[in-house]
């Protein structure tokens, strides 16, 4: 028994024994070799993270600025559009996620776009802000979609407002958008790490939606040491009142006591994490999400925010 317990701190349990393992350890380099795909947890959370022994450097400091000034022109890029009186309709169009200007084009000149209950086909048209555009049946508006991914502290919770005056993570990104934003997914009071807050719609329900699967990635600390067999019995499957919980990988953190487990995660069930451990006799201490949908929340301090990059919404819109 002890022989196969030293195999299986080695390579993680996997729920799909016919894919590739995935290993939450970090592999060693190769000398002219290409790096391994093998999933390492630290990689993705404590690279570049002063919280875990990085040292600053004149460097960082420049980066931090040049991050600085392009939040501040994209926000200013935003804010321009929000005092102006009217704006074309193909860019309307184009700000409400529907699709790009030049697309917005090939939909009005085939009539498809409605402004105050009348069909234009006008190219260059001008929309006022009181104006009603409808497009496919649907009133649309002109508010264009707002990424921001914040690394949540812990004591605030996942919604826009609380009966109870809480903290909520509403109050740490006022700033961050002259548009109101709403949390894709919760992350309980008690949870920190990655949390995306958008406008869009679309994007928020795709995210959200079951059959999407968005992957998660937790950092868990527990009150004890996991036991190999507990591990086992969490890869087969804990049986909760919604079902049994699947998870798609869990492994010991190499370098970390073995109270420290890194686990992926796609269902979305309410305090998922913390019952599967608790129907096993443990209570978790510390439960932080490192990964969202492929968002990290490198070099973003903790309660702080950044906007998501072109790339990354191109990225989260090919999922």
């Amino acid at each position: 028994m002890e022989k196969k317990y030293s195999k299986i701190e080695k390579e993680p349990f996997i729920t799909n024994p016919g894919e590739e393992k995935k290993s939450f350890a970090k592999p060693a380099s190769k000398r002219g070799g290409s790096r391994s795909n093998a999933f390492d947890a630290r990689d993705k959370y404590e690279r570049g993270s002063l919280k875990y022994g990085r040292r600053p450097s004149a460097g960082d400091e420049k980066d931090d600025r040049a991050k600085s000034f392009v939040q501040k022109r994209r926000l200013n890029k935003i804010e321009k559009d929000i005092h102006k009186d009217t704006i074309r309709l193909n860019k309307y169009i184009a700000n409400s996620g529907i699709c790009s200007r030049r697309e917005a084009d090939d939909l009005i000149v085939q009539g498809l776009v409605e402004v105050n209950g009348k069909v234009v086909n006008e190219m260059g048209y001008q929309v006022q802000k009181t104006d009603k555009v409808v497009f496919d049946g649907q009133n649309i508006t002109p508010e264009k979609p707002v990424y921001v991914l914040l690394n949540k502290p812990k004591g605030y919770i996942s919604t826009t407002k609380d009966d109870k005056a809480r903290k909520t993570v509403m109050d740490l990104v006022a700033n961050a958008s002259p548009y109101r934003v709403f949390p894709v997914g919760r992350l309980d009071r008690s949870t920190t790490g990655v949390i995306l807050l958008t406008n869009d719609g679309h994007m928020t329900k795709k995210l959200t939606h079951p059959s999407f699967d968005a992957k998660k990635i937790y950092h868990v600390t527990l009150d004890k040491k996991l036991s190999h067999e507990d591990m086992k019995l969490i890869v087969e499957g804990i049986r909760l009142d919604e079902g049994i919980a699947v998870v798609d990988q869990i492994s010991f953190i190499e370098g970390k006591p073995k109270n420290e487990i890194g686990i992926e995660i796609h269902i979305g069930w309410n305090r998922v994490i913390r019952r599967i451990f608790q129907r096993l006799g443990y209570e978790v201490e510390a439960l932080d999400r490192v990964m969202f949908a492929g968002l990290t929340k490198k070099n973003i301090k903790r309660g702080h925010w950044r906007i998501l990059t072109e790339l990354e919404v191109n990225n989260l819109k090919m999922l």
